[in-house]
């Protein structure tokens, strides 16, 4: 199958990725306060990398350059997304290996990325995709709401 990427850089292009978004985050309801939260994220650094079909959108790859001491300089994904339907085609490779190139071209260190522990398939995916895991992530909900 032919895919091509490319990044949403607008409010309605990343307004139109919500549908595709809540197969991953099926807690978003609200497309306005959606592309309200993307365009704030956006400026803190965050990008959104499509995948189309022709013209229909398909695969997303949310990530933004980081810095800490663990890593130095790495891209964090934060989310990951492909049309249920293509699940399995490569597009979800195709999506990481488009974030893990924009990673290399700005001289990052690490692709980093979280899955849950009940995302057997997903983190077999990573393993396949050269990701291992080297921790737990801890959360603590300050508001009482989870997402």
């Amino acid at each position: 199958m032919d895919f091509t990427l490319q990044h949403l850089e607008d409010e309605p292009a990343l307004r139109a990725s919500f549908d595709l978004m809540r197969v991953l985050r099926p807690h978003l309801r609200d497309p306005a306060a959606y592309s309200t939260q993307l365009l704030r994220q956006v400026a803190q650094g965050y990008r959104l990398l499509g995948a189309w079909q022709g013209l229909t959108l398909v695969g997303l790859a949310g990530y933004r350059e980081m810095e800490n001491l663990i890593y130095s300089r790495f891209i964090y994904v934060d989310d990951l997304v492909v049309s249920p339907d293509l699940q399995r085609s490569g597009l979800g490779a195709k999506l990481l290996n488009g974030v893990r190139d924009e990673a290399v071209r700005r001289q990052c260190n690490q692709l980093v990325l979280d899955t849950g522990l009940h995302m057997a398939l997903a983190q077999r995916f990573y393993f396949r995709q050269g990701l291992l895991a080297h921790g737990m992530h801890f959360t603590q909900s300050l508001t009482g709401k989870q997402p």
